[in-house]
């Protein structure tokens, strides 16, 4: 099989890596995860991740707390999925490298745009961890940033859904599924696709982004060959 893409931005959220458990890590998941990114990696696709940190952490949901320490929490997780997603890879035979926007070089590389993409054109894969850097910021909107400084061919957004829906699918069994929207469809609907600053990210810079479930991690692999699956928001 032939890809369509030669670099991407592959969104992983944070829930996809806890399996039935809900929470934390199941490494059995990461792995199954970890062996489709293997396949495109083998077929020449360069790759760059960002892994949210809601199986472990959601500063929105922090009560009380000031959300910027929340926020900081929130990329603390994410560095241990980067952690847990780039040890898959390297069993698997991966070459991969950890960057992390907040510096902590005993764990990670500090993000560094041209020495990403020199990793990339060598064929390793590249985890960003801690988002943005940034509170206030979502990993959404880290993936757009990186998709776009990495100049990546398209983002796309490995869900617990398949594709994007006129309503949620869970509350609503008539939901509409879209095959395709653009990105004003999406802002001017509101549709929790990715938040609206993510998605004016993507607009801007005419970044397409592929949403699709990973509850079949093969679907990774479908999306980068066949690009069948799931729903494309394009400019």
């Amino acid at each position: 099989m032939k890809p369509k893409y030669k670099r991407i931005l592959l969104k992983l959220s944070g829930e996809s890596l806890a399996g039935s458990q809900k929470h934390g890590i199941d490494f059995d998941t990461v792995l199954k995860i970890c062996k489709p990114i293997k396949e495109i990696s083998d077929m020449g696709v360069e790759i760059g991740i960002v892994v949210g940190g809601g199986n472990f952490w959601r500063g929105r949901s922090s009560g009380d707390m000031d959300r910027t320490r929340a926020d900081h929490m929130g990329m603390l997780a994410t560095v241990i999925n980067a952690l847990g997603v780039a040890d898959g890879l390297e069993q698997l035979g991966v070459q991969v490298r950890v960057q992390t926007a907040i510096s902590m070089q005993q764990l990670a590389e500090p993000y560094i745009r041209n020495r990403a993409v020199r990793h990339l054109e060598k064929g390793r894969v590249v985890v960003f961890g801690c988002g943005t850097g940034n509170p206030f910021f979502s990993t959404d909107t880290a993936a757009a940033l990186r998709a776009a400084e990495i100049d990546a061919d398209i983002i796309m957004k490995a869900t617990m859904v398949d594709g994007v829906y006129d309503s949620d699918p869970k509350k609503n069994p008539n939901a509409v599924k879209y095959d395709t929207l653009t990105f004003s469809e999406v802002l001017n609907q509101n549709l929790q696709v990715m938040d609206s600053t993510a998605a004016s990210l993507c607009r801007d810079n005419r970044l397409p982004i592929l949403v699709f479930s990973i509850e079949d991690p093969q679907n990774i692999v479908r999306a980068v060959t066949e690009g069948s699956v799931g729903t494309l928001v394009t400019d």
